[in-house]
């Protein structure tokens, strides 16, 4: 499988699941996807889980903070790759976001900070040192798309064309609006999936995390048999067959087998 070992400015690179049951949890994936597991100390009797495939980074794990706001469900996060996170956190407020959480060091793997762009959709940024971030994409089990699901497509892409640097193009798919991809160098490396207000009720916008499948059906089986539930689907689109899935612990999460 190929190997990554930089990502451009922009380009999804990372996923993590944040959880309020961190051992259910890489059990769970563990049934579904075949992940392996190393858990990295971050403080007193806390870890960061790094997930792997055939010993290459794919995902993290960590458990929910403390400080936690009521409610707050378990959580999968999109990271964006960033040249300068703090000149890039600059520019948040002017686009019309917000910084959630001001740029800090994680050890040595890199730089982050957590925004939400002008439409309310969390996302965070990460300048690399020494973990770029996924070194597996596209494989079974790992991740391999990422969207914006917003009901302001529009203002979400302008956002992200004015914070990073990058562009946009849309085309019709066949759905209520035009399939909107966010482009770096001309290459499409994620999208905006439009949240209609009737269909998806009280939902925020939030960003999505896509895992890949060698065969849907089969996947999502382990997903049943792992306790998680199948939300919708598996559903044709342009793209391949889509499952909506969540774990034992409530996190959403997308499966796709790509034609």
């Amino acid at each position: 499988m190929p190997v990554i070992d930089s990502y451009k400015q922009g380009t999804p690179s990372w996923a993590d699941l944040t959880t309020t049951d961190q051992s259910g949890a890489k059990a769970f994936y563990e049934s579904v996807f075949g992940w392996s597991y190393e858990d990295n100390p971050v403080g007193d009797g806390v870890y960061y889980t790094m997930a792997r495939i055939d010993g290459h980074d794919i995902a993290g794990i960590s458990p929910m903070p403390d400080e936690r706001p009521p409610q707050m469900p378990s959580t999968w996060n999109t990271y964006l790759t960033v040249d300068d996170v703090d000149a890039t956190v600059e520019k948040v407020a002017r686009a019309g976001g917000s910084v959630l959480a001001a740029p800090f060091d994680v050890m040595g793997s890199g730089r982050m900070a957590v925004i939400a762009d002008s439409t309310g959709a969390a996302v965070s940024l990460w300048q690399a040192n020494d973990h770029i971030g996924a070194t597996v994409k596209d494989e079974p089990g790992s991740m391999t798309w990422n969207e914006c699901f917003t009901d302001d497509i529009r203002a979400a892409a302008t956002f992200y064309d004015e914070v990073l640097g990058v562009s946009h193009s849309s085309a019709d798919t066949g759905g209520p609006e035009p399939y909107t991809t966010l482009e770096v160098d001309g290459q499409g490396v994620a999208g905006f999936f439009f949240k209609d207000p009737e269909a998806h009720g009280r939902m925020p916008n939030m960003w999505l995390v896509y895992f890949a499948s060698s065969d849907i059906n089969e996947t999502a089986v382990r997903i049943r048999g792992a306790d998680g539930k199948v939300l919708n689907g598996p559903f044709e689109t342009p793209f391949g067959q889509v499952i909506v899935a969540q774990d034992p612990q409530g996190a959403v999460f997308q499966v796709i087998e790509s034609t």
